[in-house]
């Protein structure tokens, strides 16, 4: 039954009784719990009472309203046009607008309640990324979390490649034959050969396997093969290439300074350190918030 109290104060904003309690029927209506018995069973099957349903959809909705009112703050918006977009997106999965306010029923909400929950998953995104720091980690913040982390990149390979057309094969082997031979140079043949555009102007490179998904083949190729030494030719859906190993990262058992690392590999884990000290940040905001409700 509806009582028009009040289930929780967040920072002057009330949350009312009823909100919780239709939400409660909501929750019901979604999985066909039409009956006090089949409530009171769901309930015990999977470890509620009433009391704690509630307090969870009551903490769900003061955490909405701690959003709401830190998005204000700072100046946090969610762009309309960006809803429209979404929800028109998902319009044009139907065949036409009854089978879409079906399926809205049958998920137990509204086009206007599912607009709401968008805005404040943008909302919430979007609050979130203010948290973020363009600042420098901090050293012995890098080299731990590079302790964490650095086994995964163990055993990388770093390559070249000059990349040919698929239908130029006889072009492909002559390279191929005079750079075994010594007579041609690998990154002379990049730049007078290859067709990768990008990579040439890298002298070839393509980076580390480990921060990267190569074609199968090439990748098979390139596993083969030892620092330095060179490919046979490898057909891929790009074409033709002669591959060439010019890195193998072996990771130390401890790393105790930054120059151990790889510079590809010191980035991502820099974006690691500074994604966490956001995470950190926001946690420690919204515990405060929290708090002070």
């Amino acid at each position: 039954s509806y009582t028009g109290g009040v289930a929780a104060t967040v920072n002057g904003t009330e949350i009312a009784e009823d909100a919780i309690t239709q939400q409660v029927q909501t929750i019901r209506a979604q999985m066909a719990i039409d009956t006090e018995d089949a409530w009171g069973e769901w309930l015990v099957e999977n470890g509620y009472t009433p009391e704690t349903v509630r307090e969870q959809i009551i903490d769900g909705f003061v955490d909405q309203e701690l959003i709401r009112q830190g998005a204000a703050e700072k100046g946090v918006t969610a762009d309309a046009a960006e809803i429209d977009t979404y929800v028109n997106s998902m319009k044009s999965n139907y065949d036409s607008e009854e089978a879409w306010e079906q399926a809205l029923a049958n998920s137990g909400t509204t086009e206007e309640d599912y607009r709401h929950n968008l805005e404040l998953q943008i909302l919430s995104q979007n609050l979130y990324a203010t948290f973020a720091t363009t600042d420098e980690p901090a050293e012995e913040d890098v080299i731990s979390t590079a302790n964490l982390y650095l086994s995964a990149f163990d055993g990388a390979k770093r390559s070249s490649h000059i990349l040919f057309a698929a239908d130029d094969e006889a072009t492909a082997q002559s390279v191929l034959d005079q750079i075994n031979a010594g007579e041609m140079d690998f990154v002379d043949a990049v730049k007078e050969y290859s067709t990768d555009s990008a990579a040439t102007a890298q002298n070839g490179d393509v980076g580390w396997d480990k921060l990267t998904t190569f074609d199968t083949s090439y990748q098979e190729a390139l596993d083969g093969l030892e620092k330095d030494q060179v490919s046979g030719l490898v057909t891929s859906s790009f074409g033709i290439h002669i591959i060439k190993c010019t890195d193998v990262f072996a990771a130390p058992e401890e790393v105790t300074s930054t120059d151990q690392v790889p510079e590809e590999f010191l980035e991502q884990i820099k974006s690691m350190v500074q994604q966490n000290n956001q995470s950190e940040a926001y946690q420690a905001w919204f515990s405060e918030r929290s708090d002070e409700r």
